[in-house]
């Protein structure tokens, strides 16, 4: 089995900016896994928040698939941390598996069921009140706004977009920007303004306070959740989790972590970085347990791989068959 590695550079349509920052393209690293007779695909975003670069994920990709290959290839995986790269060779196993045996990848994976297109919140990124209410009035149809906050005027910007999209459910992302004292604060009156989650408002190295929290609304955990080995760390601290596969290390683990967050009672969220539908194509796997679909990274860009079947004005995830079919 030979492996190609290559980066790839997507313009995000306006620009993308949250707490963390400001981007104007979407830097993805793709792998491809060859036999004789078949490719299969992977996508991953590095992200400098878990100390990731294209250069370091390229590096970690083609350790990781020295040696690589047989039936135990996604077990042998394991022994690499979680995160992108391990994301990439995760989900390019899979797609070969699927063209190898002939057979789509949600039935390998015993779903017993495709998965079907459903609807992804749409992002309104950081910006003054008055971009914001503008950005909110293009997406008033959407039914679930994610509202990127940090940490300023974010009260503010919230009534804003509520202003412009009333009948919409608004989902905050803090990205570790807000303290104690603003979340205390602000907790109480979100209710009144559309707000039915509020995701990652403490950095994920400070969040003690959320323990007996009292809140109106769940919080869910992004930055303070990855792979099975968080369930503990975030019990008794958050309602919901955020699974990404570039986080938790891959469709196997994303799998696994799905499951378990049911048996635990924890409400989850399917979220993204923002890439091609190639990453998004995995991810769409999971979204029929979730109870909050944040799959709009395709969305964000100037143009999608071809073969995409997305609905940007609608916000319509549509599978296809960019991955995983046979």
């Amino acid at each position: 089995m030979r492996s190609v590695v290559r980066a790839e550079s997507w313009p995000i349509r306006g620009g993308f900016r949250i707490a963390r920052g400001a981007r104007t393209a979407a830097e993805v690293v793709v792998l491809e896994l060859r036999d004789e007779d078949h490719v299969g695909r992977g996508e991953c975003v590095p992200y400098t928040r878990y100390e990731e670069s294209v250069d370091s994920v390229r590096a970690e990709i083609e350790a990781g698939c020295r040696g690589l290959g047989g039936p135990g290839a996604r077990a042998q995986l394991l022994t690499m941390p979680a995160g992108a790269a391990r994301n990439a060779i995760d989900c390019a196993l899979w797609d070969l598996e699927a063209k190898q045996a002939g057979r789509p990848v949600w039935e390998l994976a015993g779903l017993g069921r495709p998965p079907r297109a459903v609807r992804t919140m749409r992002t309104v990124s950081v910006d003054s009140a008055e971009r914001m209410k503008d950005a909110a009035a293009k997406l008033a149809g959407a039914s679930v706004i994610k509202v990127k906050v940090d940490g300023g005027p974010d009260l503010r910007r919230i009534a804003a977009v509520h202003e412009a999209a009333p009948r919409a459910e608004l989902v905050i992302d803090a990205n570790e920007a807000w303290s104690g004292e603003q979340l205390a604060t602000w907790l109480p009156m979100l209710p009144k303004l559309g707000v039915s989650v509020v995701e990652q408002p403490l950095p994920a190295d400070d969040d003690a306070a959320l323990e007996g929290l009292e809140r109106g609304i769940p919080i869910c955990a992004d930055e303070s959740f990855h792979d099975r080995k968080s369930f503990a760390r975030v019990a008794g601290r958050y309602d919901m989790i955020n699974i990404k596969l570039d986080k938790a290390g891959g469709l196997t683990e994303g799998l696994y972590c799905i499951g378990e967050a049911q048996r635990l009672g924890l409400r989850t969220m399917v979220g993204c970085m923002v890439s091609t539908s190639l990453a998004i194509e995995p991810a769409l796997l999971l979204t029929s347990n979730a109870e909050h679909v944040d799959l709009d990274g395709p969305l964000l860009l100037e143009n999608d791989r071809e073969g995409a079947l997305h609905e940007r004005g609608t916000g319509l995830l549509r599978p296809s068959a960019l991955w995983g079919t046979a």
